[in-house]
């Protein structure tokens, strides 16, 4: 972790403060993580892109594909396409309650992503579910929480159609209509990102 990570924890919001205030500490530490991710992924996304076209039987394309469960190069591509930084920023705020959350706060998980594996570094929820204890993951930073949540979309089976979609078109706001399978809240979830992404202003972010 680099000092620049070191320093930016997500401690640094705290609960009691402006809510003008919170989004301006959420954004200063969010923007410049999401955008290093995005980044990451949108140049592996270019450089596989050439490489498929060149040659897609490729030991590189082949190792992708595994990594990414896709069943040919051209799904391989539309796993890899990483989405707009807005709908991130979007899903990150509403997850995180600004960057207040426990899970935020404890564990570095921006998005709310649940652990079913006992093995890995977490924290318990402090709901249940019947009588199981629900498990959030946690991680080392917060690029590595947006990491693993660009990597969900990629990979999840209920995240098709919006891995349709993204290749189609880059409006975030046509996009988040394909993430109803994200939260229980259903279609309402994708109408409460677009307000987010619309009311902040979260576009001018998008590359």
């Amino acid at each position: 972790m680099d000092a620049k990570q070191a320093h930016y924890t997500a401690s640094v919001i705290p609960k009691n403060i402006s809510i003008q205030e919170k989004k301006k500490r959420f954004f200063a530490l969010l923007v410049p993580a999401v955008e290093k991710v995005y980044g990451e992924l949108e140049n592996e996304y270019v450089e596989t892109q050439s490489l498929v076209k060149k040659d897609p039987q490729n030991t590189k394309i082949q190792k992708l594909m595994k990594k990414y469960a896709a069943k040919n190069p051209q799904d391989l591509l539309q796993r890899m396409k990483p989405h707009p930084i807005s709908i991130a920023l979007a899903q990150a705020a509403m997850e995180s309650a600004w960057g207040t959350s426990r899970f935020f706060q404890e564990a570095n998980n921006v998005f709310g992503v649940w652990s079913i594996n006992k093995n890995e570094p977490r924290v318990p929820a402090s709901q249940k579910r019947g009588n199981k204890t629900v498990y959030v993951k946690k991680y080392t930073t917060i690029a590595d929480s947006i990491r693993d949540y660009y990597r969900i979309l990629a990979t999840g089976k209920v995240f098709e159609q919006f891995r349709v979609e993204k290749m189609k078109t880059n409006d975030p706001y046509e996009l988040v209509k394909k993430l109803d399978k994200y939260s229980e809240l259903g279609a309402a979830y994708g109408k409460e990102l677009a307000s987010m992404i619309r009311y902040n202003k979260l576009t001018q972010y998008d590359k």
